[in-house]
């Protein structure tokens, strides 16, 4: 009760600011990996979080041939918004997602494509695009390698097209059924094509931080992301981001409300550096 009664509060505080319903984009929000195999699922559903560990000796045991696992599809379905009249009129649309397909123990392609829609006052505000592909390899390890491509189109920072490549590693700092945190690092290049500015073309050091917890079996399920990404060799920094508390309505359904924050050093002239959002919407997930 005391959690929910936190919850409200945040949400009458946040609903009380309407300058924080800016929108980025920029803030990769995956699945986490599963930890329990599809064949026990029904096993685990009463056991103990503590007995779920990925120690190098589970791991070993886990990683059995490709053909005795499961292909394993996972994805996750948001849609949230907002509308206000009087005087300041404001709509927003934002649907995001998260897709996993684990091929076998070696590889997971993901995906995380979103988008937002926003008008303020009959003036087009946000018309944001992000898609990306990934590919792990060895996911199920504590220690696996990623691969990834991103396209992004923003109209809140002016952004004509921005494409990424990069590839690295992540380290599972704790794997366990109900807590989940895990540090990637990758070395990215970016090119950049703003409507006003040059184009810019960099390399940068991309450091990701995610957690996920779950408490009241399940009904409740905390997460955040946090990237940190300087650029090499010269003063071009961005940073973001989330944290969200989402509590299960059904099986599948939920109820979510996220706080966000993005940073970019180099903007277009007229806009700010700093964006912060918070949304609530429904989820669906399998």
């Amino acid at each position: 009760m005391k959690s929910i009664g936190l919850l409200v509060l945040l949400f009458c505080f946040l609903f009380g600011n309407p300058s924080l319903y800016a929108q980025v984009v920029e803030q990769p929000d995956p699945l986490r990996p599963s930890t329990v195999p599809p064949d026990s699922t029904k096993a685990n559903a009463s056991g103990d979080s503590s007995n779920v560990d990925t120690n190098n000796q589970e791991e070993d045991k886990n990683a059995t041939a490709d053909s005795a696992k499961t292909h394993l599809l996972r994805y996750r379905f948001t849609a949230d918004g907002t509308a206000t009249s009087g005087n300041v009129n404001r709509t927003l649309l934002q649907l995001t997602s998260a897709i996993d397909y684990q091929l076998s123990n070696y590889f997971k392609l993901s995906s995380n494509p979103s988008f937002v829609y926003g008008k303020q006052n009959g003036l087009l505000a946000e018309r944001e695009w992000f898609g990306d592909f990934r590919t792990t390899y060895r996911p199920e390890k504590r220690l696996y390698y990623l691969a990834f491509g991103s396209y992004e189109r923003s109209n809140l920072r002016q952004i004509n097209r921005r494409w990424t490549a990069a590839g690295g590693f992540g380290y599972k700092l704790l794997n366990r059924k109900r807590a989940y945190i895990s540090v990637t690092d990758v070395i990215m290049q970016e090119y950049t094509d703003f409507i006003e500015l040059n184009d810019v073309n960099i390399i940068r050091n991309s450091v990701r931080l995610f957690g996920e917890y779950t408490f009241d079996n399940d009904r409740f399920t905390v997460t955040h992301t946090t990237f940190y990404q300087p650029a090499l060799g010269q003063y071009n920094v961005r940073w973001n981001a989330s944290l969200s508390v989402q509590m299960k309505l059904t099986s599948a359904t939920s109820l979510r409300s996220t706080l966000a924050n993005a940073y970019e050093s180099l903007i277009v002239p007229g806009r700010q550096n700093n964006d912060l959002r918070f949304t609530v919407g429904l989820v669906y997930e399998r």
